[in-house]
């Protein structure tokens, strides 16, 4: 029965590769089925019950979060070409969605992004993903690793999580005008609280930037900070990572316990192989989660 499930389940996760990789491309019905290996008589039926929203609404959601990612990431492609892009025959039809959706503009989404509605909107999308994660985790994914102390610059959030975007935006820009690429300073992520504590305002995340600088006094509010070495269990996985709390939550609850070690002093953090945030499509993101040991 577990074989059976895995099975299935590898079956409709190579459908969200596919999307992800064909935004621009074939996304019919038939096509999906095909790549599922699935009857294109119950497919739609079968991609609902498994992700909780329809084929449509799953293409259509994915295709406006990589239009509004390449409206965000200072890209010199047009409003026009992005909708196109999008699946949208006018730029007026992709105007009025990108409005209802987000509540902006995407020319003022372009100048000034508003993170707040945009988290709420490609919640969904993240939902429907993170379906299947709790079957991708097991004991041999994990490695203990020893690493080294990195020094970074770091800008906290501190508060609601639909506000993180104002806090990613600082650091996005922080890097930026300090010229340091997410392809050569590594990215990390350090998680102070839950996802979601049952008071929103006690949501607390440290955005970190790799640098050997001093890190001078700064608008926005970046300040030098470590990540410190020692050993430490690690599970990397290549896909989606908007949200990490499932994998978090396999290694407190399932490797932690079953290894016979002991948390660290240090938070459980994330470093991102490519880490551009959030320009780049989610089969292309591959993070690793770190959760210190003593």
């Amino acid at each position: 029965m577990k074989a059976t499930l895995q099975n299935y389940n590898v079956r409709m996760q190579r459908v969200l590769d596919y999307i992800d990789r064909n935004l621009d491309g074939d996304l019919r019905l038939d096509t999906l089925s095909r790549v599922a290996a699935f009857s294109k008589f119950h497919f739609h039926r079968q991609f609902a019950a498994t992700f909780g929203l329809s084929v449509h609404r799953y293409v259509q959601l994915a295709r406006m979060k990589q239009a509004s990612a390449r409206l965000a990431c200072a890209t010199t492609q047009s409003v026009t070409a992005i909708a196109m892009d999008a699946g949208y025959e006018t730029p007026d039809a992709f105007a009025r969605a990108f409005r209802r959706r987000l509540g902006q503009s995407p020319s003022s989404f372009r100048s000034s992004p508003d993170w707040a509605p945009w988290l709420a909107a490609f919640g969904p999308l993240d939902n429907a993903r993170n379906k299947l994660m709790q079957i991708i985790f097991d004991e041999h994914d994990v490695t203990i690793r020893e690493v080294a102390p990195t020094p970074v610059a770091v800008i906290e959030h501190r508060g609601d999580r639909a506000t993180f975007g104002a806090s990613r935006e600082r650091f996005l820009a922080w890097r930026k005008a300090a010229g340091l690429s997410p392809e050569t300073s590594p990215t990390f992520m350090v998680f102070r609280s839950e996802r979601c504590p049952d008071n929103p305002d006690d949501y607390r995340a440290d955005l970190c930037v790799a640098t050997d600088h001093p890190v001078e006094a700064n608008p926005m509010q970046a300040k030098a900070g470590l990540i410190p070495g020692g050993r430490c269990a690690v599970l990397r996985y290549p896909g989606n990572t908007n949200n990490l709390e499932p994998a978090a939550l396999f290694l407190y609850r399932e490797w932690l316990p079953a290894s016979g070690e002991e948390a660290g002093d240090f938070p459980i953090y994330s470093r991102r192989a490519l880490s551009r945030i959030p320009e780049i499509p989610a089969y292309e993101a591959v993070v690793e989660l770190f959760l210190p040991l003593k």
